[in-house]
């Protein structure tokens, strides 16, 4: 995490939802979206280096850490409308956004629902199609419903718990799992979008390596050579993470270094 002392952690209302985030660094504003459970850890070192550069946005998703769960389900279209009211209530006008997982979902919906908002989009290990991921994947989203009580017993009694107390982790596993169990093909959505994207895989994900070169393609990546000055190369970019898979990826260094170059074009 960046330095405790230069951390400031504020509440939105907005939507009917108490939406906490943590305000770290200084520099080009940059809207920071974690993944499903854990928004404390998700972001480590990359959080760290990109504080020393931008100033981070750390938000925490509806019922998630330290932002209350309200009356109305877990999607990605309601946390994107969220994420754009608060950069409208910010006053960041066109942000750079970057989320891991459930947030890069929800960083694409705010892309999609909202291009005036986004300067420019980093999506870490997300998929433009639910079919994308694996069978095995596939079927521990159908599954996480109905696990949702032991998932929560057994979260209960994690360091996570100590972190986050107000948080039902069964009732978030059980909208969680309701989210999961959806199918969406955002295929043709992605084609039209106006902004730069970057794109960030682990090596071994949990998303099929056919399907990342097919959302790379889909933004106009991967369809001619580069050109040895590159002035045929698309504006989107993709990066391939050696020797981690989606559940490490963030816990590396590599992910901040190599979405720098990126953000501060």
């Amino acid at each position: 995490m960046a330095d405790s002392n230069a951390v400031q952690g504020q509440y939105a209302e907005l939507n009917g939802l108490k939406l906490y985030y943590e305000v770290h660094g200084s520099g080009a504003p940059l809207v920071l979206l974690h993944g499903g459970a854990n928004p404390s850890d998700t972001f480590g070192p990359t959080l760290t280096e990109l504080a020393k550069t931008h100033q981070v946005f750390a938000v925490h998703l509806q019922g998630h850490g330290h932002t209350p769960d309200i009356d109305r389900p877990l999607s990605r279209e309601f946390m994107a409308a969220d994420v754009a009211a608060l950069i409208e209530l910010l006053g960041l006008n066109q942000a750079l956004v970057m989320g891991y997982s459930m947030g890069a979902a929800v960083a694409l919906q705010l892309a999609i629902q909202h291009p005036a908002l986004v300067r420019r989009l980093v999506l870490v290990s997300t998929p433009m199609r639910r079919a994308d991921a694996y069978p095995e994947v596939i079927t521990s989203f159908n599954n996480m419903g109905a696990n949702a009580p032991q998932i929560g017993e057994a979260l209960q009694q994690s360091p996570l718990a100590q972190l986050y107390p107000a948080v039902d982790w069964t009732r978030l596993f059980t909208k969680l799992g309701e989210m999961l169990a959806q199918d969406y093909d955002y295929s043709k959505a992605v084609a039209a979008l106006p902004m730069p994207v970057m794109l960030v895989f682990a090596d071994a994900d949990c998303w099929q390596p056919e399907a990342i070169v097919a959302f790379y393609r889909q933004l106009g990546g991967g369809q001619r050579d580069g050109g040895m000055d590159g002035s045929d190369r698309p504006a989107g970019q993709l990066a391939i993470v050696p020797g981690t898979t989606h559940y490490t990826l963030m816990a590396t260094p590599l992910v901040a270094q190599l979405v720098a170059p990126f953000l501060l074009a």
